[in-house]
């Protein structure tokens, strides 16, 4: 079941930049934000999964990681 969230005390000039962003797209505000913290939560997603896979990477070598080996495994974990 979707959840609500509301947030309280957004300043008036953050407010009307969403809103004229949204507008701008055609969309709600509500449905701005919805896209915008959906987008939110993937990079979020990403950001962990990148995080997993340098503690991943650096228990294998042993230690600390260079950043091509990183790389490397980060790429192996997208599958490219």
């Amino acid at each position: 079941m979707p959840r609500v969230i509301q947030i309280r005390d957004v300043p008036d000039d953050v407010h009307d930049a969403l809103r004229d962003a949204a507008e701008a797209r055609g969309l709600s505000l509500t449905k701005y934000m919805l896209g915008e913290l959906e987008r939110l939560a993937k990079q979020a997603q990403v950001v962990h999964d990148n995080a997993a896979i340098v503690r991943q990477t650096q228990a294998q070598v042993g230690g600390g990681a260079d950043r091509g080996t990183i790389l490397a495994a980060l790429r192996e974990g997208r599958g490219e």
